[in-house]
Parts: structure tokens; sequence; C-alpha cells
């Protein structure tokens, strides 16, 4: 017990030493032992590491978890399994989750009608997504956030460590050079002075027997101060050695996590590519079951801007959005636009709700927003009406239109 109380009060006098030879230095009060420039550039180097590689490492698990709630829970609970020695169980992925739940409603719609086989088919491409997906965040924390998390929790750690004892030595060494400067000038003062009684408060207190001249008291405590000083010197040197070397190892460290990187980008390329190739397989499936359903839902024309526009219903087709005009032998000749006259009576005002791109010459291209005149003819279509702007006219979609009173 009593040692134990011995090396209490030594620690506590220890980190008092330091505690004011700190306070000192940022005061401006007390000299500071630089570090050398080399060492100084791998402590930047290392602090600028750990800190892009923290946050690149979160921001990656946002992007593999964005929901932050889901993230944390995930978290404790991978903390719990490994504490417990127990494996992780697998997740279900929201792709997964969404299939799941379009497949258990189609029982319900029923397989058999449109929807219920429709759902039934985007679902088990919806697994298959979140099937991909598992495995590219299974990739991507083995290959790139594993290795982050490693230097962040256990490299770093050891380095941040050795760094601490370096600035304690640091400390020390700088405590021993004021001491020894402090003996230095009460020595000299004592030999001006002749005998006097040494002021010990100067150094540290100790325990002398005032027998010998003041002036040989002050070479006893020099000597004692110059010993020190040598073996704070030699610990402050043998800890900036072991940090630097440890610092050194940060570019090993960039070489690996390259390595890291670019195994996450093919981890990446090869999910997006699964995933193009299931929404592709996808695409082609429902447009074959529904082909004689809904003709154009997966055809973008590339002359229109995502519309895709048909023939006139006046020529025997239909244009998007718009009800097809039936097509017989008993159908009238098509209208010739050039040829029609406003009628006296019975002209409106309208405002264009959505852009409409004509799909051929006797049709009328459209603006968002704009009025036009519209009219009808007999004979023509009721989903089809005559619109002219200035000396422009043609076919437009009633659907595109909000006629005025």
């Amino acid at each position: 017990m009593d040692f134990n109380v011995k090396k209490l009060a030594s620690d506590a006098g220890v980190f008092f030493t330091r505690a004011v030879q700190f306070t000192e230095e940022k005061l401006g009060q007390a000299e500071k032992t630089e570090l050398d420039a080399h060492l100084e550039n791998l402590i930047a180097r290392g602090d600028c590491t750990k800190n892009w590689t923290e946050k690149i490492f979160r921001q990656t698990e946002v992007l593999l978890q964005p929901n932050p709630i889901d993230h944390t829970g995930a978290r404790i609970e991978e903390f719990f399994y490994e504490k417990l020695d127990r494996k992780i169980p697998t997740r279900t992925t929201n792709g997964e989750l969404l299939g799941q739940y379009m497949q258990d409603a189609a029982k319900d719609f029923g397989p058999g009608t449109p929807y219920g086989s429709t759902l039934i088919t985007v679902g088990e491409y919806q697994k298959k997504l979140g099937g991909a997906e598992r495995e590219f965040l299974q990739a991507s924390a083995v290959s790139f956030l594993t290795p982050l998390r490693n230097f962040l929790e256990g490299d770093w750690r050891t380095i941040s460590k050795e760094r601490r004892l370096l600035e304690n030595r640091r400390l020390d060494l700088d405590v021993c050079k004021a001491r020894l400067k402090k003996a230095k000038l009460a020595e000299a003062k004592a030999a001006c002075e002749g005998d006097a009684a040494p002021d010990f408060q100067e150094t540290r207190p100790r325990n002398y027997i005032l027998s010998a001249s003041a002036s040989a008291l002050w070479s006893e405590e020099v000597d004692k101060a110059e010993q020190e000083l040598r073996v704070a010197q030699t610990e402050f040197d043998r800890q900036a050695e072991v940090t630097r070397l440890l610092l050194e190892g940060i570019s090993s460290t960039h070489v690996n996590h390259l390595r890291c990187l670019h195994e996450f980008v093919e981890a990446q390329a090869a999910y997006y590519a699964q995933c193009h190739k299931h929404m592709q397989e996808l695409q082609k499936e429902l447009s074959s079951a529904n082909g004689d359903t809904f003709p154009n839902a997966f055809a973008v024309s590339a002359s229109t801007s995502g519309i895709s526009a048909g023939p006139s219903p006046l020529s025997g087709g239909s244009a998007p959005g718009c009800p097809a005009a039936s097509s017989g032998p008993l159908d009238p000749a098509p209208l010739k636009i050039e040829e029609v006259k406003p009628p006296a009576t019975g002209t409106r005002k309208a405002k264009v709700l959505y852009d409409y791109d004509a799909a051929d010459t006797s049709e009328l291209s459209l603006l968002a927003d704009e009025l036009i005149t519209v009219y009808t003819v007999p004979g023509m279509d009721p989903d089809w009406l005559i619109g002219e702007r200035g000396n422009q006219k043609g076919k437009v979609p009633v659907t595109y239109l909000e006629l005025l009173s």
C-alpha cells in the first residue's frame, strides 16, 4: 500500500510539472522543443489521412445504408452478435421485401388477372435486384469498409497513443531543460555573491545537508539536472523514432486502400451491370406479355421528347394518351387540314396543359401554357380538335387541352 501511495504521488507530481510546462508554453513564458521537419510532415500527413479516411468510411456506410435508423440498428445488432460469437443473420434487402409484397398482393388480386400476373413477374425481378444488392453490400463491406475500419480502429489508435507518449516525453524534456537553466543561473549567482543560503525553490524541494558551501550545492544541483536532461533526451529521441516509423507506415496504408478502392469499384460496376441486365429482361418480358394491351409502353421515339406519338386517329391510328380511333372499311377519308375552314360560330380558346410534338404534318405541335383557338368539324374523331395558332393549323388531342369559356 505504501508503494502505491508513493507511485500515485510521483505520478501526480509528473502530471503537475507537465501541466505547468504546457501552460507556460501556451502563454509564451517557456521554450518548446520543436520536432524535426520530417516528423512534422509525417504527423500532418497522418492527420490528413485519418480525417479523410473517416469521412470516406462514414459516407460509404451512408451510401450502402441510406436510412440512418436502419444503419444504427444494424450496427447495434452486429455488435451483440460479435460479443456472443454468433453468425450475423442474412438481412432481407428492400428490393427483396418489395418483391415479396408484390407477389403476396398478386395472390389476393388473382394471379390469373393481367395485374396479378404482372405483379408476380415484377416481384420476381425485384427479388433478383435485392439479391444483387445484398451481394454488393457484402462485397463492399469485405473489400472496402473493413480495411478502412481496421485502419481507424487499429493502426490509427496505435499511432495516436504513441503520439501522446511523444508529447509527454517532449514536455518532460522541456521541464528538464528549464530546470537545468535555472540551476545554472542560480550557480552563477551564488558564485558571484559568495557563500549564501541556496534558494531550493528555484529547482525543486530537496533535503540537503547545509554544511557545504552554496556554490558546491548548486554545482551538485546542476550535475543532477544535467543527468536528468540526458535521460529525458534519450527517451524523447527513442519515442520520436518509434512515432516516425509508425507514421511512415501511412504510405503502405495508402497502397492498401488504393487496392481496396479498385475492388470497391469493380463490385459497384458488377452490381450495376447485373441490375441493368435484370431490368432489360424485365422490360422484354413485360413487353411481350402485355404487347397487345400496351403496345407503346416500353417504346420511346427518338424524335419526340419522352412521348411516342403514333399515327393520327383520322388516318387510322392513335396518339399516345388518346383513345384510338376505330379503323375499317367504313372509316371516312382522312381530312385535309389545308382545306378545313373554321366555322362561323363554335370556336373556343383552349390552354395547352402539356408539350406535344406533332407526329406528322396534319398535327399541330403544342407548348405547355400557350393559348390556341380550337374547333371541330363534322366527321372528326371526338378525341381530337382542330387547333389554330396564328397562321398554323393542325389536329390536336383533346387530352392535352383545357377548354376555356
